[in-house]
């Protein structure tokens, strides 16, 4: 019932047709997600938020999302009750960066870095992707035209070493499939990997 009210809910938006919702009967808080090799099933997001000079893991959610398009903020405001600060730099994929997640960071002090939406596209149709679009905040102009800055484009290249190599290391650890079912449980495993991550990574920081 809960799934089919978010479905619901989105199809006013969207206007596309409501599909009757399923839900997962070992699991009713997982959703219906694509996963990397192509094919769909049940399963929840696990979100690594990771510091580019130390490689160190300092935050860590688990929601049933079937996408990153609202996990930016409230990753911000995690970060902000555990350290008391807000990042002044956020690297993020183009999925995390919505117009909506790039003027919340930016309220709250953080400098979205993420690749444009159809940059080719928009070349090819002679257009500047990096100019202000209608309907743009000033946010969302400058991010816009912070990413056609080769400054920006370096900056960008840093999260291959850190939020990419995070989560392929944690596949090749084998944290992929959870042994266990529930968001709580599941976040409590992702942290226990997150503290251990820590742990051997602190001890090379150490010994370099």
């Amino acid at each position: 019932e809960e799934v089919q009210a978010q479905r619901e809910t989105r199809a006013k938006v969207s206007g596309e047709p409501v599909q009757e919702a399923r839900a997962s009967t070992t699991d009713p808080e997982a959703r219906n997600m694509k996963f990397p090799n192509g094919g769909y099933g049940p399963g929840h997001n696990v979100q690594f938020c990771t510091d580019v000079a130390s490689g160190i893991i300092v935050g860590v959610d688990v929601t049933n999302a079937g996408s990153d398009a609202e996990e930016f903020p409230p990753m911000l405001e995690q970060l902000e009750r555990r350290y008391a600060r807000t990042p002044a730099e956020g690297l993020v994929d183009g999925g995390f960066a919505t117009k909506e997640a790039i003027n919340i960071a930016q309220a709250q002090g953080c400098t979205v870095y993420a690749p444009l939406k159809d940059e080719a596209k928009q070349r090819a149709a002679g257009k500047d992707p990096f100019a202000k679009k209608k309907g743009d905040t000033t946010a969302v102009a400058n991010w816009r035209q912070r990413m056609g800055t080769e400054a920006a484009q370096t900056i960008y290249k840093l999260r291959a070493q850190t939020a990419e190599w995070v989560n392929a290391i944690a596949r090749n650890r084998g944290f992929y499939t959870l042994p266990v079912r529930g968001l709580v449980k599941c976040r409590a495993v992702a942290a226990l990997y997150a503290i251990t991550h820590n742990i051997v990574q602190g001890a090379k920081l150490r010994a370099a």
